[in-house]
């Protein structure tokens, strides 16, 4: 079973990544060779009447693409040139690689938007909750209700910046900055270390409130903080790896992004749906990087194209394009194998 969440899930995910680059990719006339759903050999394919794209599932379901006209260094002269991808306009383009990136935010909205409304709002502040007296927190001060604004001077206003935080000052002392009363107070924590599976981990003994709020405008706007929220702290773990806060042993890649799943599988369906979102807000974000090989690599080639009024040498590009994918799949190893060490141990 989860194997098969798994699958459906990056299917999902991938399915409405593509169907935006898919969708826009049509609506620009643009002629469309194939739109796969999944990577390696095809196990599947149809065509529909009065039109030319195949379409197409692969063997391996992780990722997936839609092959268009005008892309290829060599000209197809079969393809009428009004229909290619290199002669739309500078909109067209945009838009129809972009395209992908949106639907992922999009969905994630969406799920975020059905599990509040089903289940109540959670509250994004980090305003804390239970505190256990047998730990730091008891004795340094904090207090419950006490909103968290900034941890070692960082920002840490939201659940998800404030877990970023902890796990970037694993094992240090933290000093918080709190809001209680209308007054910003300060308070220190030295982590206490405890066995927990058979490992060592540092906790200070407090935790975040879990109140909710009900109804149809209470979970949308919690819908979009979350998604933004998220967005936010993808872009701290960005600039915490670039400066060494982070190494790359925090990373996930398919192996953990299975565990991941069977844990989410047996909390119920719900679990399942807030880790889709969590997914699509992530594949959205990395594919709107400035990296070759991403969206957001070809993005700057389309930008790169409209400042300079002619397009990029199609050999280049792709040369570029190539380089930026055989690294990423270098990294891609290095993540998969630091994931099972971890399983292993």
């Amino acid at each position: 079973m989860t194997l098969l969440y798994f699958i459906l899930i990056l299917g999902v995910i991938v399915l409405i990544h593509e169907f935006g680059h898919f969708v826009f990719a049509k609506k620009a006339g643009i002629y469309v060779y194939e739109f796969s759903i999944g990577m390696g050999p095809r196990i599947f394919k149809w065509t529909r009447k009065n039109d030319e794209t195949e379409y197409s599932i692969r063997l391996i379901p992780i990722g997936g693409f839609v092959q268009m006209a005008g892309e290829e260094i060599e000209d197809d002269p079969e393809v009428p040139k009004d229909k290619k991808f290199s002669v739309k306009t500078f909109g067209q383009k945009f838009m129809t690689v972009i395209a992908g990136i949106m639907n992922n935010f999009i969905l994630a909205i969406v799920l975020f938007f059905i599990i509040a409304l089903f289940n109540g709002a959670p509250q994004n502040k980090a305003i804390v909750g239970e505190i256990s007296e047998d730990y730091p927190a008891y004795t340094s001060g904090l207090k419950t209700g006490d909103r968290i604004l900034k941890l070692n001077g960082k920002d840490a206003s939201t659940y998800d910046t404030l877990a970023l935080q902890l796990q970037v000052n694993t094992g240090e002392d933290i000093k918080l900055e709190v809001m209680r009363d209308g007054e910003k107070k300060t308070v220190t924590l030295t982590p206490k270390k405890v066995k927990q599976d058979g490992e060592d981990v540092y906790k200070y003994g407090f935790v975040i409130t879990d109140e909710v709020e009900t109804g149809f405008f209470a979970s949308l706007k919690y819908a979009f903080s979350k998604t933004f929220s998220l967005i936010h702290q993808m872009i701290l773990i960005i600039a915490y790896l670039v400066t060494g806060n982070l190494n790359l042993t925090a990373l996930s890649g398919p192996v953990g992004i299975f565990g991941i799943v069977g844990t989410a599988a047996s909390s119920g369906i719900w679990s399942i749906l807030s880790l889709t979102a969590l997914l699509s807000v992530n594949v959205g974000f990395i594919n709107l990087l400035p990296i070759p090989a991403f969206d957001g690599g070809r993005l700057i080639f389309i930008i790169i194209e409209k400042i300079k009024g002619k397009p990029v040498d199609p050999k280049l590009e792709n040369t570029i394009h190539s380089i930026g994918f055989f690294l990423l799949m270098a990294l891609m190893i290095l993540i998969t194998y630091n994931d099972i060490i971890r399983l292993i141990k």
